[in-house]
């Protein structure tokens, strides 16, 4: 096995990138992928990267958006110093026994891989992230960590442990990508290539991904306050308790969320719980007395009341489309 070149170290030499797009993609973590090192080709000095697409197969991807990128199949390609694998969904499907063993083969000969939003779990299931540490899409974290229990598995919005890069989604992506641009041509050019963008990176990548962009009505105090409950929904904190790690008082707390969000603290952290329960009752097939106890429900009555009276139908009704 080939030791791994490292791509962050200072360079003029152009990193040679292949960029893996795979069906069901989305276009915004396809372009948080590629569109950092085109407008880093453009500001210059030189031209920091080249890359090209490859598909999985002889047929172009097609994104979620009905896009469709041709490239050149994995198969064929020989090597490269980076590798992006831009994924979104159906990953069982897109997993294919060829595609991972060519993924294999490249990191094999020193390709550093890089996976975003559902390319985490390619490199996983290629055996490419055992030992490492990752992180990948906050939906689907604790199937990660469940299904591959070799990993140290992180909620960073995204991470680079040697050899490997992983991205919790297509904005993480951007932060990403211009670590690798400050790393190799400086911070001047990353400076740059944000604000071409008009984009505040996110100065933490170890920062916890966030379930819902944050209310542009928040204060500091609810913004601080929903980020807890947002950690704690299968536990749910009581009131006194959020005030006191947030440093106020229950009253000083509830008085700003109904001046700020129109709704009592409690109202809100009820909503934040049956929010993450309907995206489990839609999007995976979890019981529904699981959904329960992962929302902070201790029982399905409890659940079953608070979901109806949420949504105007039972999560049963929900799952079954009626």
């Amino acid at each position: 096995m080939k030791s791994a070149k490292n791509i962050f170290q200072r360079s003029e030499a152009p990193l040679n990138v292949a960029v893996l797009v795979l069906d069901d993609c989305n276009t915004l973590s396809f372009a948080a992928g590629v569109d950092p090192m085109r407008a880093a080709n453009r500001l210059g000095p030189g031209r920091p990267f080249d890359w090209s697409y490859v598909t999985a197969t002889e047929q172009p991807a097609r994104l979620t958006s009905g896009l469709a990128v041709p490239g050149t199949p994995i198969a064929r390609l020989e090597g490269c110093d980076l590798m992006l694998v831009i994924a979104g969904f159906n990953l069982d499907r897109h997993g294919t026994p060829a595609l991972l063993a060519s993924l294999r083969r490249l990191a094999a000969r020193g390709t550093t891989i890089a996976g975003i939003d559902g390319g985490p779990w390619l490199l996983a299931k290629a055996g490419l992230l055992d030992g490492y540490r990752a992180t990948t899409h906050w939906e689907d974290l604790d199937g990660f960590a469940a299904n591959f229990p070799s990993i140290e598995v992180l909620h960073d919005r995204y991470h680079v442990d040697r050899d490997r890069m992983t991205s919790g989604g297509a904005t993480p992506a951007i932060d990403m990508m211009l670590h690798l641009i400050a790393a190799r041509c400086g911070e001047r050019l990353a400076t740059r290539v944000a604000g071409v963008f008009i984009y505040d990176s996110a100065p933490d990548p170890a920062r916890a991904q966030r379930r819902a962009a944050r209310a542009p009505r928040h204060s500091p105090l609810t913004a601080r306050a929903h980020a807890l409950m947002e950690e704690h929904l299968e536990t749910p904190l009581t009131l006194a308790e959020i005030a006191r790690r947030t440093g106020t008082s229950p009253r000083s707390l509830q008085a700003q969320f109904r001046s700020r969000l129109g709704a009592t603290a409690q109202a809100h952290y009820l909503a934040l719980r049956l929010a993450e329960a309907q995206r489990l009752v839609t999007d995976t097939a979890m019981s529904l007395t699981d959904i329960g106890l992962a929302t902070g429900f201790a029982s399905q009555s409890s659940f079953s009341r608070a979901f109806r009276a949420a949504y105007g139908r039972s999560a049963r009704e929900v799952r079954s489309g009626r």
